[in-house]
């Protein structure tokens, strides 16, 4: 997947200003504010900014934090992962790795099989749900 790369004009005329603020501005919504932290929809789940394929609604679970976790990213999706030292914790940050947005973080604290949590932020996605 080839990189994106725009102008912080470009991204401000494309995402709503709660979008640009988590996704370019590396922020964080409130917990249980997102749209998506409670939807059990089947899809797929979009970076907002590229629309780069991230995360299958088949691996979303309810980690009771407040937004929306899955257990891994899809096989194909961009994802980077940065150390994140900010507000005195060290974490893990993950990216789309095609247009760089902050999308959230992951723990090592989520069920099998991957034990991993990756904690996202709603203003960072657009989930394509399933025609059936």
């Amino acid at each position: 997947m080839p990189k994106i790369a725009k102008t912080d004009a470009e991204w401000r005329a494309l995402l709503t200003p709660e979008q640009y603020r988590v996704a370019r501005g590396k922020g964080t919504e409130r917990p249980f504010s997102g749209a998506y932290w409670d939807t059990k929809d089947d899809g797929t789940y979009r970076c907002v900014c590229c629309g780069a394929p991230l995360f299958d609604a088949a691996h979303k679970f309810d980690a009771g934090c407040g937004w929306p976790s899955f257990t891994a990213p899809l096989a194909v999706a961009p994802i980077d992962e940065a150390v994140d030292t900010g507000h005195g914790m060290r974490r893990t940050e993950v990216m789309c790795g095609r247009c760089g947005a902050h999308l959230g973080h992951v723990f090592p604290d989520g069920p099998q099989p991957t034990g991993l949590r990756y904690c996202i932020n709603s203003a960072s996605l657009k989930l394509e749900k399933n025609s059936r």
